[in-house]
This record gives C-alpha cells, sequence and structure tokens, in this order.
C-alpha cells in the first residue's frame, strides 16, 4: 500500500475499500458500483489481504446466490417456490393501487409485479415510489386458490445504504489530510488513479460531485465520448438517477396533474440527464418552460398549486465537433437540441464542465487504491445539502460590480460546492480559497460568454474580483486563452459584420471583445516575436497547442552548441520529449550543418542501466543528422536546474524541464496527441527566455 493508503486506513477504518475489489467481485451482475462496494464495506473493509480474500468469496458467493440476473429469473422463482423462502438482491419499485387501496411492488429482474408492502415501509422509503431502489429482500411463496390474491409474499426489505455516519469524526479525520492528499483521496474514491490526472483535471472531476452536496444546483458537462461523464450519476450515489434525455416526460419528471403523484424531482436528491445532447431530438415545449421555472425558483406548478423541491440538476452529452469549430460557427452549446439552446434556460445553469479537457478513460487510469465506501461518502455528501459555505471567501475578496445576480448565485453556489467537498470543515486557507473560487468563477463564466454569443441583448461582463487590498484579478476559461479570436466572437452581431466583410473580399476576423481586456492571458504556442526578447510565459494546465517547436525554436536557430539541464530525464515519457527536442534541433540546420547537444540529468536509482541504453539510442539517432548528442550524469546531487543554454547568448529557464505534457496513450498510433505535440493538453508550466 502506499503511504496515502496507510492512513487512509488508520482514519477511517471499516469506511474505505480497495476500489479494484470492485471489479474483481462484479463479473457479469448488472448492478451498481454502490451496491457491491456495500457488500464489499461489510466483508472487505480492511487492509489485511487474507480477510480480504476471504471477504471477496463471501461477497461473490452472496451474489451468486441472491443477485437476481434477468436470464435466470425463472430459476429464482422455482427456488423461492421450493425452498418457502428466499433472499434476492433486485430493483424494487412500488405503485399504489388505487382500486384495492394496496401498495404493490415490482421485481425489475425477478419479474414479479403486485407483491403486496405494507404502508410503514412505502413511507420510510418513498424512492420505492419513483424509479426504483435496489433492495436486500425477503421473499416467500404461498400459493392461494384465490385468483386476485398473489403467492409472492414480501417478508422483509432493506434497501442497500449505509446505516449511520458520524459527520463529527469525518471532519476531525479530513484535518489530518493535506489538501493534496484529501483531493486524491476523493480521486480514489471515485475509482481513479491520482497519478494519471493533473490538480486541475481533478478538480474538474470533483465538480461532479456537487450537485450531491449542494441543493438545486444545476450544472452540464458537454463533451467527447468515452471520458465518464455519466459514471458518477448512476454509479456513485443512491439518492441520484440518471434519465434518458429523451425519455422524461413532465408528469415524470415534475408531478402528475389527474393523480397527484410526484416526479422525480420529489425524491431524488439529483436528476442527471444522459444523452442529453441531439440537435435532431424532439422535446416538449412545456417541459423547457417548467424546466426553467423550476431550475431558477427551485419550484413547479401543480394547477392552482405551487409545489418546492431540493433536487440539482444534472445534464451531460457528446459533442460532434471540435471547441474552434464550435466558437467559430455556432458556441459551446451547439450540440444541444434546439429548445433547449435558448438563452432563457441556459442562463440557470450554474456552471459548465469543459469535458473536451477530460481524457478518455483508459485502463491505467483505474485506481487499486483505497477510497470510501461510496454509499459513506453519498450519505456524509447529502447532509451537506443543509450547511452553506458560499460566504466563505467574502471576507478575503469580493466580486466586480458587473457580475449580475444570477452570475453570482452560479459562482456562489459552486464555490460553496467546493468547500463542502475540499473543505468540509471550513478550515482553508487564503490561497486555497481563492482558487476554489477562480474555479468557481470560470465554470460560470463559460456560461456567460456563450450567451453573449447567443443573445445580444446580454450586457457583457467582466467577470474579476479584487482582493482585501483592491487590487483586481481578471479570470478567462481556458479555451479563451487558447482561441482568443474566435472566443470573443459575437455571433448573433458578427454574422452580418462577417458578411459584409466577405463581401470586400475582407477577412471575416473579429477583434476580441473590449469589454474583457486581453490581460493575463498566456499566449498559446506564438513565442517567437522577431526580433527575439527577454519573456516569461505562462502556461495553463490542459491547454493545448503547445510544441517544442514554438517554445524553443526561434531560441535555438543558429546555435552551434546547445546544453540541456534536466534531472529528471528517467522515465521513458521524459526521454521520449528529449528525442522530440532533437526532432526540433534537427529542424534548425541544413544537412550539411552540425550542432553539438549536451545533457546533464541524474542517474535512475533503479534502472540506470535502462536510461544509459535508452540515451546511447538517442544519440545513435542523432548521429545519423548530424547532431552530435552527448550526456553526463551529474553525481553532486546539488543539480536542480531546469534550462536549455545556447552558445549565442539564450538561457530557457524551464519550471518543469521537458515534462510538460500530460499522459496520453504512447502505443495509440491512430492518436494525434501520440504524433504531434500541439494536440496534447500540458500540464501547468512557465518558460522564461533569458539573455546572457
Amino acid at each position: 500500500m502506499t503511504l496515502l493508503d496507510d492512513k487512509i486506513n488508520q482514519h477511517f477504518a471499516s469506511l474505505v475499500v480497495r476500489k479494484d475489489l470492485v471489479k474483481a467481485v462484479k463479473g457479469n451482475a448488472i448492478v451498481p458500483t454502490y451496491v457491491l462496494e456495500y457488500l464489499l464495506g461489510q466483508y472487505c473493509a480492511t487492509n489485511d489481504e487474507a480477510t480480504i480474500q476471504t471477504g471477496i468469496d463471501t461477497v461473490r458467493e452472496i451474489l451468486r446466490k441472491h443477485y437476481v440476473h434477468r436470464n435466470e429469473a425463472g430459476l429464482v422463482r422455482s427456488t423461492i417456490k421450493e425452498k418457502g423462502r428466499h433472499k434476492v438482491i433486485d430493483r424494487i419499485s412500488v405503485s399504489l393501487n388505487d382500486k384495492d387501496d394496496v401498495y404493490e411492488a415490482e421485481f425489475a429482474n425477478l419479474g414479479i409485479k403486485k407483491v403486496l408492502i405494507d404502508s410503514g415501509t412505502v413511507k420510510s422509503h418513498q424512492k420505492l415510489l419513483v424509479g426504483g431502489v435496489w433492495c436486500i429482500a425477503d421473499l416467500e411463496y404461498e400459493y392461494t386458490e384465490d385468483k386476485s390474491a398473489s403467492p409472492w409474499i414480501l417478508a422483509s426489505l432493506k434497501p442497500i445504504q449505509i446505516s449511520r455516519f458520524d459527520l463529527d469524526g469525518y471532519l476531525e479525520a479530513r484535518r489530518q489530510f493535506s489538501t493534496d492528499e484529501w483531493i486524491d483521496l476523493l480521486i480514489q474514491s471515485i475509482g481513479f488513479n491520482p497519478q494519471m490526472f493533473g490538480k486541475r483535471n481533478k478538480l474538474l472531476q470533483l465538480i461532479r460531485l456537487i450537485p450531491f452536496c449542494e441543493r438545486n444546483y444545476n450544472l452540464i458537462e458537454l463533451g467527447p465520448k468515452g471520458t465518464g461523464k455519466s459514471h458518477v450519476y448512476s454509479e456513485f450515489s443512491p439518492h441520484g438517477i440518471l434519465i434518458s434525455g429523451g425519455e422524461v416526460t413532465v408528469p415524470k419528471l415534475f408531478v402528475h396533474n389527474g393523480t397527484g403523484k410526484l416526479g422525480l424531482v420529489g425524491y431524488w436528491d439529483v436528476v442527471a440527464f444522459d444523452e442529453f445532447a441531439g440537435k435532431q431530438k424532439r422535446v416538449d415545449k412545456a417541459l423547457v418552460d417548467i424546466m426553467k421555472n423550476y431550475m431558477a425558483n427551485k419550484s413547479f406548478s401543480r394547477g392552482v398549486e405551487t409545489l418546492g423541491a431540493e433536487a440539482s440538476m444534472v445534464f451531460v452529452g457528446n459533442t460532434d465537433h471540435t471547441v474552434p469549430y464550435m466558437l467559430k460557427h455556432s458556441d459551446l452549446f451547439d450540440p444541444l437540441p434546439e429548445k433547449f439552446h435558448d438563452s432563457a434556460f441556459l442562463d440557470r445553469i450554474h456552471s459548465y464542465i469543459p469535458g473536451w479537457e477530460v481524457d478518455v478513460i483508459r485502463a491505467e487510469m483505474f485506481s487499486a487504491g483505497y477510497g470510501f465506501v461510496v454509499d459513506y461518502l453519498a450519505e456524509i455528501l447529502r447532509s451537506l445539502r443543509s450547511h452553506d459555505y458560499s460566504d466563505r471567501y467574502k471576507a478575503l475578496f469580493t466580486l466586480g460590480d458587473d457580475i449580475s445576480t444570477r452570475d453570482r448565485d452560479g459562482i456562489n453556489k459552486t464555490f460553496s460546492g467546493l468547500m463542502k467537498l475540499l473543505f468540509p470543515d471550513g478550515q482553508a486557507g487564503d490561497a486555497e480559497i481563492e482558487e476554489v473560487l477562480r474555479c468557481a468563477i470560470e465554470g460560470r463564466k463559460r456560461v456567460k460568454d456563450q450567451l453573449l454569443r447567443i443573445d445580444a441583448t446580454y450586457p457583457e461582463v467582466r467577470f474579476a474580483y479584487s482582493d482585501a487590498a483592491g487590487q483586481q484579478r481578471l479570470v478567462h476559461t481556458l479555451e479563451e486563452d487558447e482561441y482568443p479570436h474566435q472566443y470573443h466572437r459575437r455571433v448573433a452581431v458578427d454574422d452580418s459584420a462577417e458578411a459584409i466583410a466577405g463581401a470586400q473580399g475582407a477577412s471575416a476576423a473579429v477583434e476580441p471583445s473590449q469589454g474583457v481586456p486581453a490581460v493575463e492571458q498566456p499566449p498559446r504556442s506564438k513565442t517567437t516575436d522577431n526580433p527575439l526578447k527577454e519573456q516569461h510565459l505562462v502556461f495553463q494546465e490542459n491547454q493545448r497547442g503547445v510544441s517544442f517547436d514554438s517554445l524553443f525554436g526561434a531560441y535555438l536557430a543558429g546555435a552551434k552548441r546547445i546544453v540541456v539541464t534536466d534531472p529528471y530525464l528517467r522515465m521513458f515519457h521524459q526521454l521520449r520529449n528529449l528525442m522530440e527536442l532533437m526532432e526540433t534541433v534537427s529542424k534548425l540546420h541544413g544537412p550539411e550543418d552540425e550542432v553539438a547537444v549536451h545533457v546533464v540529468t541524474v542517474e535512475d536509482e533503479f534502472n540506470g542501466d535502462r536510461q544509459t541504453e535508452n540515451l546511447q539510442k538517442i544519440a545513435d539517432a542523432c548521429a545519423t543528422v548530424g547532431i552530435q548528442f552527448t550526456w553526463a550524469y551529474d553525481t553532486s546531487g546539488t543539480k536542480h536546474d531546469r534550462d536549455i543554454t545556447t552558445d549565442h547568448g539564450w538561457k530557457i529557464v524551464l519550471s518543469r524541464g521537458l515534462d510538460v505534457f500530460q499522459r496520453f496513450e504512447l502505443n495509440d498510433t491512430f492518436n494525434f496527441a501520440n504524433r504531434l505535440q500541439q494536440h496534447r493538453q500540458c500540464k501547468e508550466f512557465n518558460v522564461t527566455y533569458v539573455r546572457l
């Protein structure tokens, strides 16, 4: 186990489980993660390997004997008949038979209906009435000659959820972890390996959890397929329900005016709409109008009566085009159905997760470490819904005056949710609070900036905040920094301007809006101003468009000797970066010229032979293209510099050395990130160019 795993088991004994065990026991059982982890939490919540193996065997046996597979439903019904009584794990829903004045249960996989269930059980677990709940139930069979009576008898029923939790103990244990350790614990609890994600990507994953701890929170995430957008809402919590965007109706979601039956928002903490995107989808205009009112006012009407609810709404869907394409031709809400592509509806959304920044899920991204039993964390987050952390930044920072009330609500709710996740005890430093605030502002800014493109009547907003000293700081979205000329187009206004420009034969490019000054914007890839100058460039995590050619090319051109100093050239991907730097060098001189490159690094303590072998391979390859490549291991133990120096007067200081790109699939030949650096996502880093 890692040191973090040891710490997790020390402070959350019996409340955590090793996340790779879920795959080990799931097999072909189509059962939610929280059901499996409920069982694993009963038998495998330990770090003793022998006990874990015994627990796995026990859980497998329970699933084998009691989980109902649809294709084995007949066999299970026969078992109940022959034995008279049998325990089953199934999804159970309940409806009211108003003719006989009784409640009747239906077992989804077992395929039996009209099983009588007492009113007390239904009152205790009202979600049985809407959508159904996974339960462990004792079923009995007793034949009767009464044709109207069911032979099935429900002896007992227990929803699969944690029985109790100690919020004060949770808050006290949180204080034993650093912020980075706590974030990694939460990422492992979701099921991912935190070592595979940067800080920004971890926060994007955690924003998905805000609807579980924040009431009436409206979130949207649009991005490529396969990034795990809907996973959290289907597998993470028994308090959330995931439905297809095309399957919902007004009665199902809100209330049936005829029967008075309350819909999904009345029973679930989170209602998530999967596959929400799709321009051709048919959408009920009445549903959109009611959703607008509910998302803004937390209420909806049933005839003359107005009802309130606390359910958060989440919309997830796939994008059909790249970000620059959407920014050039429409907006970042482009994939939505036409009736939802409505400024009044979109203005109710509190935050927009940029799904294109989230990497496609690969096998190595899953965690083998310890994380919370998801049902335990789900109950903790549910209890935090009654707390409000939205004012925790106000003693330190003040939002800009031109940020509207609705924008402030979105920022405050996102800030409150992230604080509950990261600092539930409220003990956060000033810099940590500022980081959370910037993240919250960015999520709402992404929504509002797109509204400016859709509806010309919206006034421009300068998303900024001030510290206690009165210093104002602007917030930018990452795509704003990557594509500044496309990002600030006002589509509703600029189309006519482009038509005029096109008629005149001029470029249709539109300059960035004057309402948002272009300051504090790290350039995408243009670092080679002519003449060359000393400068300091900052690049954000997940930024694309960066390459060694654009970073270093102009400053290395003409050099006859180059010295690269980087103590971290050990792992395969780090040495691949070095080889790609040699590719850049090879482009800068003709075949008749030669250039000497000397590398100073530190020998790998455990795999020095492999490191030496790979460096020699680079040297052999360089010799064929006129590069005299040499290297030396620094043995002083004091070399921490990361820079590139040239014999013609330039020093390039690198905050991260050459390791500026995030992980990508090295073995996938059919992947542009593998072949072209500008298609890779970056880590956060900075570069300083100094004239010697």
